[in-house]
């Protein structure tokens, strides 16, 4: 297997703001990044249509290009109907700075997908994630839900469901190990049709765990003081260097060439005090895939 895919990095994993971030990406030995566009320096409405030219053509000057924005916009995602007129105006924002930054996907987070599918959560988010899917194909676009929080079989119900494509996939394989214990290979395989995008994450989940406890969901129970403590003293999951966990690569990306994904490897570090370590790492654990 010889991987043609090309490398990126989320800029935002190096915590150095987006120029000094950029750089890092570049020496390190990406060939494309990807930028949090939700608040701060990249806050779309903070950018002019100036500031974002310049910014494009400053990423192009380095050799790079975007393969994708972020535009997480946290809480629940889109479950809560009294918040989702502002947050899919937000979303449809973040789309639009992508365009003029020259990448057409927007990774997002949209909530836990239900599992029951007649309830009113469900039709919440069934509906906004409907208008989100219209707004991006009418532009050629698409919002890239990430994986994670629902096995990939439920998360291709829910897409089957909407009118469009405009709502696809950023495939991440460590989310699904980590908190589903979901088979990434089997998910690439049935996600197929959706999957714009991937995270290259590894992890290891180590007990069970329900995706609201570590997600989040609108009208779920409030987690206990001691729940939480086990959330972050990583005793349910833990996110590792690449090769570390419990994602099988070579099995992975012989999977994503099977189905002729020709898209971006981001890769994503989320953990750790030495993120350029560990992304330098990356870029040749991934690179040794292009040599065989």
């Amino acid at each position: 297997m010889a991987l043609t895919n090309k490398i990126g990095v989320i800029v935002d994993s190096f915590n150095l703001g987006v120029r000094e971030g950029l750089l890092k990406a570049k020496e390190v030995g990406a060939e494309g990044v990807q930028i949090y566009a939700v608040s701060g320096e990249m806050d779309p409405t903070l950018l002019s249509a100036s500031a974002r030219r310049e910014l494009k053509s400053y990423i192009e000057s380095l050799g790079l290009e975007i393969s994708a924005l972020c535009g997480d916009l946290g809480g629940h995602g889109f479950q809560d109907k009294t918040e989702n007129a502002v947050k899919i105006e937000q979303s449809k924002r973040i789309l639009d700075l992508a365009l003029d930054l020259g990448t057409r996907i927007v990774t997002t987070h949209i909530g836990v997908v239900p599992d029951d599918t007649q309830g009113e959560i469900y039709h919440t988010l069934l509906t906004a994630c409907d208008q989100l899917s219209s707004y991006a194909s009418s532009i050629d676009a698409y919002f890239a839900i990430e994986t994670g929080p629902e096995t990939a079989a439920h998360l291709k119900q829910f897409l089957d469901q909407l009118s469009t494509n405009g709502l696809s996939v950023n495939f991440d394989p460590a989310n699904m190990v980590m908190v589903t214990g979901d088979d990434p290979v089997q998910g690439v395989r049935l996600l197929k049709d959706y999957i714009v995008h991937t995270h290259v994450k590894d992890g290891v989940r180590l007990v069970e765990v329900d995706p609201r406890e570590v997600y989040g969901s609108l009208g779920y129970q409030k987690m206990s003081h001691e729940r939480i403590a086990e959330l972050g003293s990583g005793l349910l999951f833990e996110e590792v260097p690449l090769g570390e966990g419990r994602v099988d690569f070579d099995q992975y990306f012989q999977a994503l060439q099977d189905i002729g994904y020709k898209g971006y490897l981001t890769i994503e570090r989320e953990v750790g005090n030495q993120p350029e370590v560990d992304i330098r790492k990356a870029v040749e654990f991934i690179k040794k895939y292009r040599m065989h």
